[in-house]
């Protein structure tokens, strides 16, 4: 069935569609990567290098099972959607990840950079893991974690992938630190090229806000997002002591975010982390380096059956998960597709990329032979000679 006016039929679609939709400056902060964007690239390359074995004839049954749990939660298909800051492309942002997610029977990760409040997230879906950098003192990063357990998130993740690269060589696009009347005169030739954004907006009677109310000291008002990320510019990266005193004052699920080498996972691991993702922030982290995909095997290796692997970077496809849950991964996370979607058609639109990821999926296990993801075998793909780029270990 052919894309419809109120459905899509891919991930490249949804993408499309909001690209015709947003403001030109907005589209191109959800697209940029880091300085010459060769680490955002080979994400999605790497996927292509990776071949399935030859389809194979098996007596399935007429419904393949698609279900598994992360993080102790169970979800309807491997796919979650990652969290990202600020996703005020949509009136209601992190709501509506929450309302399309719901819909398609999985979780969804809620950064402490979000534009709302975790209790409106977690009302609308309870299957909601809340996301944290290392952006403060100890006792600040814990404050928080505990307020978002308080309104429903169920497991934390310690997001570590991010170096801060300093420019893009296309550009950053300039985005205000409020819409104030100068902002809003600055920005309105590229707001009125794409009125039915505004009129979204307007419709719910306010305009985008930049500010991330989980952030917010108690008795204070929530910052604004640059004025919160200015004060994680000022603190120190996290050492494993660290991660290890977070974990110990976590008593839940706990995912560590970033993780793209063996000993990284070994350390993770031993700091206490239930689950690890293979990551490198969808290609916002050091420019250069190997697509996540290409760390999943080794990584994966390295931890064994002792903490969940999840990745994060690149999918664009079913196909592209069940590479990637063949070749180690409990599940994978999804950040650009989900915002795409949630531009494209808000809720619905979240729930119409799950969708058509679920049905990738499911025609990928047909012609493998796999009655479920948690079938999926290496053998079920092939890898090209040094794929994974000197990510491996010696011996």
């Amino acid at each position: 069935m052919a894309s419809s006016r109120d459905w899509f039929e891919s991930v490249a679609e949804a993408r499309r569609r909001a690209r015709r939709r947003l403001p030109r400056p907005v589209f191109m902060a959800l697209e940029a990567g880091a300085e010459a964007g060769v680490t955002r690239a080979d994400n999605v390359a790497a996927f292509g290098e990776i071949r399935f074995a030859p389809p194979r004839l098996a007596d399935l049954p007429s419904v393949r099972d698609l279900r598994t749990s992360v993080l102790g939660t169970d979800i309807a298909l491997p796919v979650i959607a990652s969290p990202v800051g600020a996703q005020a492309i949509h009136p209601l942002g992190e709501v509506a990840v929450a309302m399309g997610t719901r819909d398609a029977g999985t979780a969804m990760g809620l950064s402490e950079f979000a534009s709302r409040p975790a209790a409106d997230v977690t009302a609308v879906n309870p299957r909601v893991f809340f996301q944290v950098h290392w952006s403060a003192r100890r006792d600040v990063l814990l404050a928080r974690a505990e307020a978002a357990r308080a309104a429903g998130a169920t497991a934390l993740i310690v997001t570590l992938d991010w170096s801060f690269p300093g420019g893009r060589d296309w550009g950053s696009p300039a985005i205000p630190e409020r819409l104030d009347l100068a902002a809003l005169a600055r920005l309105a030739p590229a707001g009125l090229a794409r009125p039915g954004y505004l009129l979204s907006w307007l419709r719910h009677g306010r305009l985008p806000d930049l500010t991330v109310p989980n952030m917010a000291l108690p008795g204070q008002p929530a910052p604004g997002f640059f004025a919160a990320y200015r004060d994680w510019m000022t603190v120190a990266p996290p050492t494993w002591a660290d991660i290890a005193w977070l974990r110990e004052r976590w008593d839940g699920p706990f995912l560590v975010k970033g993780v793209m080498r063996p000993d990284d996972a070994r350390r993770a691991v031993d700091a206490g982390a239930t689950a690890v993702s293979v990551s490198n922030h969808g290609g916002n982290n050091l420019d250069g380096t190997p697509a996540s995909i290409r760390a999943l095997p080794a990584v994966a290796a390295a931890v064994g059956d002792r903490a969940e692997v999840l990745l994060d970077g690149g999918v664009r496809r079913g196909a592209d998960v069940v590479k990637a849950v063949a070749l180690g991964a409990r599940a994978v996370m999804i950040g650009r597709p989900c915002l795409w979607g949630l531009a494209a058609g808000g809720p619905s639109g979240v729930r119409n990329v799950f969708d058509v990821l679920r049905a990738g999926i499911d025609s990928a296990l047909f012609a493998l032979g796999r009655p479920s993801v948690r079938d999926l075998v290496p053998a079920d793909v092939i890898l090209p000679p040094d794929f994974a780029r000197g990510l491996t270990e010696p011996g």
